[in-house]
């Protein structure tokens, strides 16, 4: 009988070729249920792979190369006596092809093998980078500041603020409506600069910078006057 299961690539594998032959059934139908699979596009993806060989009239023709998993899911759709004896055959060589494949010796590279394997994967990467990148810059671009980055910039601004109206006891800072003006134009100005609607969006690229803003910012000169003339002196 054709051998049932062969090594290739590291893996234990069959073929639609030999799953037809061994089953008694035509070459096309075996395609045509494996076509017909109800599995995801990625099972399918991962366990069968459409190659190409010459049949015995010179003519190129496809196959599938099979994984174990793909066959165990093809066979559940063949029943009977005989595809059950046959399905235990399979099962068997499966099972010794993979013993024989972990006792096979790992080869070892020269050295100009392994400078090509590791410039072939470089150049893989490489290949790879500019999506990497732009994901990166996606993130980076798009990604917020958490809450506790939030309440470290609220604080700072309640601080720079309360410094600004002459401290809680003062005459400014108890007088609700300058208060409330201090406030607003601090975050105002702050919103205004990196161009978001809330401090909250902050994003955490901008988060130093964001601190820095609010530890540098000064009212407005009309409100300085207002603050200063409700206090009663010039504070600043």
């Amino acid at each position: 009988m054709t051998q049932l299961v062969f090594i290739e690539n590291g893996q234990t594998v069959t073929d639609s070729l030999t799953v037809a032959e061994v089953f008694g059934k035509r070459h096309s139908d075996v395609l045509r249920s494996i076509a017909n699979l109800e599995c995801s596009k990625e099972f399918n993806e991962r366990n069968f792979a459409s190659v190409d060989y010459i049949d015995s009239k010179g003519e190129t023709r496809p196959k599938f190369i099979i994984t174990e998993n793909g066959f165990s899911f093809l066979a559940m759709g063949y029943t009977g006596k005989e595809a059950a004896r046959f399905k235990e055959m399979y099962i068997t060589e499966f099972n010794r092809m993979k013993e024989t494949l972990s006792k096979l010796p790992i080869p070892v590279l020269d050295s100009n093998t392994a400078i090509a394997i590791a410039l072939r994967q470089t150049a893989d990467v490489m290949d790879k980078l500019p999506q990497i990148e732009s994901r990166m810059d996606r993130i980076e671009n798009t990604t917020t500041i958490d809450y506790g980055q939030q309440r470290a910039l609220k604080k700072a601004g309640s601080s720079r603020v309360v410094g600004f109206l002459g401290g809680r006891k003062s005459a400014a800072y108890k007088h609700s409506g300058i208060r409330s003006s201090a406030y607003s134009a601090l975050w105002n100005d702050y919103q205004e600069y990196f161009g978001i609607n809330s401090y909250n969006n902050t994003l955490k690229k901008d988060c130093e910078r964001g601190l820095k803003y609010v530890a540098t910012w000064t009212p407005p000169n009309n409100l300085m006057i207002e603050i200063e003339e409700t206090n009663g002196e010039k504070l600043f």
